[in-house]
């Protein structure tokens, strides 16, 4: 049964049991605690912390998912893969463990051409919360228990095991309770017998039942908990993993073999002329190959782009892992291209929007193959200057520190670091690296744990929220009377605001828009009791919850429960309507003229100004830009009407509606259209302009890249772009009256002038140049004996780097085939530049260029490098030359 097959038939058997069938949320889910969708309950949790009404009783999905933690032990076993589907059924306070677990055994042991998985009801064993593990559960999970055996399955096969087993919670205080898993006996050949707490490799956990029912005050550690109370409603949070599911369900021994990935190994196995199941280290590497490949594919659909960041650099991550991969199992040529049409037609079955991207998908990995590939060739050279450093001095084996640079700073993989080291005659101390590495992934989990932290403590905005939502109704209303439902000071609900304290204020409804969307927050005033207070910022922290920031001024106070106004600033009100409307403006345009590849990946905008961010791999000419401009313009002199409506999820993006990657969207949307819908239609919560013509201008003031894959374009709106406009006609007035010619003259003019500057200061290096040259004689004759070495130490004050290179040449030269060293800084004060050459002689008795400048670098402050016979170094302490010049010396005499 194939992989989709199997996700088909999870999803049709829980419909049919009135379960909602819930699209997959996007890898790119807005979680500010995940990176990624990390667990098909994520785009649930909302409705299991009540901070949202579940819009159904009972929802399954197949959600995808992608965990990077155990990338490094990928291939190595068949428990760790970076991408997988995560099956899943869901009751908010519906159902619970008995129809839970019926529905899991049905599903699990009904035939298979009766709709089920068809599993052998005696190769079937369950695990549940076990006696003596928590005071509250002394006797373990006795309704598990029952209703498992109510289900069929023989009490033998059912393991009473701890709270790290069969326990969930999510780490922090919230929702939490005892779980009961699925396991299937995969026979002798994979091990001994006794069930799951005898062999996990050969019972292998398939689906995990967690009942929701008890709401954790402290989560210390996965066995170490207090539980506050009762959840109010019971919760069925269910996982299965498709993938396990797959492998057992076609006979194969691991994931890597089904049907959704052994094809990319096996086109990987015959480009490098290898086959699968001959050589363990081999496959370790086709099975990284596999997995990666998939897991790049299915980021990168959802919008995810190569970077030194966050998403970014997981991406950027797995798709070297999978070229180096390829490299360490022979194959130096791209590889990408192929390898991931296979996995696209592989994944476009279940997940059609892996076809609809490709073309956006396949630029952007085919130019990053290409990066990685230069930064090989990089690496292999930075990787040759440290072998020769360590080879130099004696040394039999490559410092950890010099492998974490190469990996961490180069992005040079450890393995082949390893491998080159191997060929050089080299050991590497990997002790040291890992220690280096560890060092790294522990401050990369302290501040995942500090953010975790910081960011999921929303018990005041919980309980403000769960007296109702707060309405907007700035769409219509800039001013409106309301009552001040509730303050929030230092963290806590407060009954009163004092004097002094900054607070944030809910409404029972307000014309306030919170910062979403990319538009920043509106500016305006809200009167409680006679008091004006500024709004200083208005967020939704918590779904339905609009807080406005305010600041009490001395002597005032006032209580929750007061009358109130709100009134929002209509001037900057006005101006953020202009910069919205004009980012969907610049974002149609975009797509007109680039394509449907330059999609969206993040705006921002305030009255005057907006940001757009989109996807490409190529940079845009002038050209393109000032056509993007004009048409920009063109949609403002057409005075396009702006029209919303509010219609279901599905028909919005059936009518063609652009929608954000990752961002999280109800049934019902709201849509904006300008014009009759040709020009723009995205799903938007934000304000808008009644028609293009109201945002006046729009000045685009650059367009570059902000990383791998992403671009950026910035813009001045309607006053602030003819402000702008103005000061750039009065400095052209300004030049035209300096250098006396007319506007139109005006570029010719400049060039001309900096031709002019050029070839002058051409003129006097030259002339530098021969002076320096006429003084050599000089430079000779302080030419002085050190060990056995003829050294010359010159200080040339204002003299930059390539004369100083040409000197240091010239000198050398005229030394003849003695063993010399000659060392010259020039430079500034501030800035002095260090130049180190050696003859043959002198570097066949040892003495490095390279080594010799580091050592005198450090005297200015600085740092150097080079080759043996050429170096050059520098540092800000150009007053320290003496000492820098001395201790070359003196580490020739030692």
């Amino acid at each position: 049964m194939k992989a989709a097959e199997i996700g088909r038939r999870y999803l049709d058997f829980f419909a049919g049991r009135e379960h909602a069938v819930v699209p997959s949320a996007s890898l790119l889910y807005n979680d500010p605690t995940l990176l990624f969708v990390n667990a098909g309950m994520v785009p649930f949790k909302p409705f299991f912390t009540g901070e949202e009404p579940a819009p159904w009783k009972r929802a399954v999905s197949n959600q995808k998912c992608v965990r990077t933690l155990d990338i490094e032990e990928v291939g190595k076993t068949t428990r760790h893969g970076t991408f997988f589907q995560m099956l899943g059924n869901f009751s908010f306070g519906d159902y619970f463990k008995k129809e839970a677990i019926q529905y899991a055994w049905e599903l699990v042991t009904t035939e298979q051409h009766n709709g089920g998985f068809g599993f052998d009801p005696e190769k079937v064993w369950v695990t549940v919360l076990g006696p003596g593990f928590h005071p509250d559960y002394p006797e373990g999970d006795k309704e598990a228990i029952e209703y498992w055996l109510q289900a069929g399955i023989p009490r033998e096969h059912i393991q009473g095991r701890s709270l790290k087993d069969n326990y969930w919670n999510m780490g922090v205080p919230g929702p939490g309770g005892p779980c009961s898993e699925i396991y299937i006996d995969r026979g002798a050949e994979f091990g001994k017998d006794g069930g799951p707490e005898a062999d996990e490799d050969r019972f292998l956990e398939i689906w995990n039942l967690v009942f929701q029912q008890e709401d954790l005050s402290a989560v210390r550690a996965k066995d170490d908990f207090d539980i506050a109370r009762q959840l109010p409603t019971q919760n069925i949070d269910t996982g299965a993993g498709l993938e396990r599911i797959s492998y057992l369900l076609q006979g194969k021994k691991n994931m890597y073999e089904i049907d959704e990935v052994f094809p990319v190994i096996e086109l990987a196995a015959k480009m490098a002329g290898k086959a699968y199941g001959k050589d363990p280290e081999d496959d370790v590497r086709l099975r990284v190959v596999g997995d990666h490949v998939r897991s790049s594919l299915m980021l990168m659909t959802d919008g995810v782009t190569p970077g030194n960041e966050a998403r970014g650099y997981v991406l950027r991550r797995l798709l070297r892992r999978s070229v180096r991969s390829m490299r360490l199992l022979g194959v130096t040529d791209p590889v990408l291209p192929e390898l991931l049409t296979v996995s696209k037609g592989l994944m476009e079955v279940s997940y059609p929007d892996v076809a609809d991207q490709w073309d956006r998908v396949l630029p952007v990995a085919t130019n990053e193959e290409q990066a990685f590939r230069r930064t090989l060739t990089q690496g292999t050279q930075l990787f040759d200057l440290a072998v020769a450093d360590v080879k130099g001095s004696g040394s039999p084996k490559l410092g950890g520190d010099k492998a974490f640079q190469l990996h961490d700073t180069f992005g040079f993989p450890i393995d082949l670091t390893l491998e080159m080291a191997s060929e050089a005659g080299l050991d590497v101390d990997i002790e040291g690296f890992r220690s280096l590495m560890d060092e790294q992934r522990n401050r990369a989990k302290a501040d995942a744990k500090a953010k975790k932290g910081g960011t999921v403590s929303h018990e005041a905005y919980r309980a403000l929220r769960e007296q109702g939502e707060t309405p907007f109704l700035g769409y219509t209303e800039l001013s409106l009377p309301t009552t001040l439902r509730g303050i929030i000071a230092d963290g806590q609900v407060s009954d009163r605001a004092q004097a002094g304290q900054t607070v944030e204020l809910v409404l029972a409804e307000t014309p306030f828009y919170a910062e979403s969307g990319g538009q920043d927050s509106d500016a305006g005033t809200i009167v409680v009791d006679g008091v004006s207070l500024d709004v200083l910022d208005v967020q939704r922290p918590v779904p339905g919850l609009v807080v406005h920031k305010v600041q009490v001024p001395e002597g005032v106070d006032f209580g929750a429960g007061s009358e109130a106004k709100a009134i929002v600033d209509a001037q900057y009100r006005l101006g953020a309507c202009q910069a919205h409307t004009a980012t969907h403006v610049l974002g149609a345009a975009l797509r007109e003229l680039v394509g449907p590849t330059a999609t969206q990946a993040g705006s921002y905008n305030k009255p005057g100004y907006l940001r757009f961010d989109y996807s490409s791999q190529q940079s845009m000419g002038e050209a393109m830009r000032l056509e993007i401009e004009e048409r920009c313009q063109q949609a403002l002199r057409e005075n396009l009407e702006f029209r919303a409506s509010e219609l279901p999820l599905a028909e919005a993006r059936a009518r063609g509606a652009q929608a954000m990657f990752g961002e999280k969207y109800p049934e019902i949307v709201r849509m904006v259209e300008l014009g009759d819908g040709s020009w723009s239609r995205e799903l938007c919560g934000g304000t808008h302009v009644a028609s293009t013509a109201q945002i006046g201008m729009i000045d685009i003031l650059s367009e570059q890249s902000i990383g791998s894959g992403a671009r950026r374009f910035e813009a001045l709106v309607s006053t602030d772009a003819f402000k702008h406009l103005a000061g750039e006609r009065a400095l052209v007035n300004g030049l035209t009256d300096i250098l006396k010619t007319r506007p139109e003259q005006l570029t010719e003019r400049v060039e001309k002038l900096v031709a002019d500057l050029k070839a002058a200061e051409k003129q006097i290096a030259d002339l530098k140049a021969k002076q320096l040259m006429a003084g050599i004689g000089d430079i000779l004759a302080t030419a002085h004996d050190v060990n056995g070495y003829t050294v010359l130490t010159e200080q040339v004050p204002g003299v930059g780097g390539n004369e100083l290179r040409n000197l240091a040449t010239e000198l050398r030269g005229r030394l003849g085939d003695i063993a010399s060293v000659v060392a010259l800084i020039g430079g500034t004060d501030e800035k002095p530049v260090l130049i180190v050459a050696t003859g043959q002689a002198a570097r066949d008795k040892g003495a490095k260029a390279g080594a010799l400048v580091r050592v005198a670098a450090e005297k200015l402050g600085g740092k150097g490098g080079g080759k043996d016979d050429m170096a050059q170094g520098g540092g800000p302490n150009g007053a320290a030359a003496p000492e820098a010049l001395a201790a070359l010396e003196a580490a020739l005499q030692g």
